[in-house]
């Protein structure tokens, strides 16, 4: 019996060590995204990640581990891109440029889009902004200084004809956490606030708010990449982007699972129950494609530098598809 134990110590040994470098060959995937509706797909991946039943997991099968990391805002999440803490991200384009044009077109690839609507500029109905003129002097919120609806409003108001600095002009505009911005709205700390869904709903519904300006056909929300991530696992990147491209249209087919899917994910992320109601006027002002029209970019780096970001443009001839 002893001989026949000893014997069997290779074998062991054997197994032991395969079974540890089958452990040592997952791949673990870090992918960011906003608790927004607008970020839709990302908000689903993880919650079906959370609940054991991962939409991505599913289609890049048991050697993929995906972690998901939350934003309040783009510029974050590329910065987390730039340090190496996440691979990809759901994000607005305006980030998304700026990061791009910062690392002169060498750490950031746009694969595909997500969503288009969802953003508004919201005012309070008791009628005191009714027309541009009377944004003078007033206050405007925005998610993050930079960010794509931030970018928005200041293009916005100097169409208007106002002159706006990052630090005051005749419109402040005062970047602040969405949760911030609703309850700055709420005591009636500022006047509007340029946001994204479910915000602007929750503005109306909860604040008192009205849309002001909606931006119905606007890019939204797109999947960037690290251009790290692209050169070191093309095949996982083709496989993640193709399991996106597959959610994308599920969104479409299934509205009312999509919607109570985001619903759920939402309220694990923020401990706070979302009200069907809001789910569902948010909803009706997105539409979610994979979609990415690279004049809408074009259209955004001109808004982006007449507000003095994004000074030194360069061509965006790489900045879109699956190649490093």
């Amino acid at each position: 019996m002893t001989a026949l134990w000893v014997k069997s110590l290779p074998l062991i040994f054997c197994l032991s060590l395969a079974s540890a470098e089958m452990r040592a060959e997952r791949v673990t995937l870090r992918v960011g995204y906003l608790p927004n509706i607008t970020h839709a797909q990302g908000v689903i991946g993880a919650h079906t990640t959370r609940e054991k039943k991962g939409w991505f997991e599913q289609r890049l099968g048991p050697d993929v581990v995906i972690q998901w990391f939350p934003f309040n805002a783009g510029p974050s999440a590329m910065e987390a891109i730039f340090a190496g803490s996440i691979d990809l991200t759901y994000i607005g384009p305006n980030p998304a440029l700026n990061a791009y044009i910062r690392s002169r077109g060498d750490e950031i690839r746009v694969l595909a889009g997500a969503a288009e609507g969802g953003a508004a500029l919201v005012v309070h109905s008791n009628g005191v902004l009714k027309q541009p003129a009377d944004f003078r002097g007033r206050r405007v919120a925005t998610p993050q200084l930079g960010n794509t609806q931030d970018v928005a409003a200041r293009a916005w108001l100097k169409k208007q004809g106002f002159k706006v600095t990052l630090t005051g002009g005749d419109v402040a505009v005062l970047p602040a956490a969405n949760s911030e911005l609703f309850q700055l709205f709420q005591a009636g700390k500022i006047e509007a606030a340029w946001t994204v869904e479910p915000w602007v709903s929750r503005l109306e519904i909860d604040a008192g708010g009205k849309v002001f300006i909606e931006q119905s056909d606007a890019v939204t929300t797109v999947l960037v990449s690290a251009v790290k991530f692209l050169k070191a696992r093309p095949e996982l990147a083709s496989r993640f982007l193709a399991a996106h491209v597959e959610l994308t249209a599920w969104l479409g087919t299934h509205s009312t699972e999509a919607r109570s899917l985001v619903q759920a994910g939402l309220t694990a992320e923020t401990r706070r129950e979302v009200p069907a109601a809001l789910m569902e006027r948010a909803w009706g002002r997105l539409r979610f494609t994979d979609r990415v029209d690279q004049d809408q970019f074009t259209a955004l780096v001109g808004d982006a530098q007449s507000v003095g970001f994004l000074r030194q443009a360069i061509p965006l001839d790489r900045m879109f598809g699956g190649k490093p």
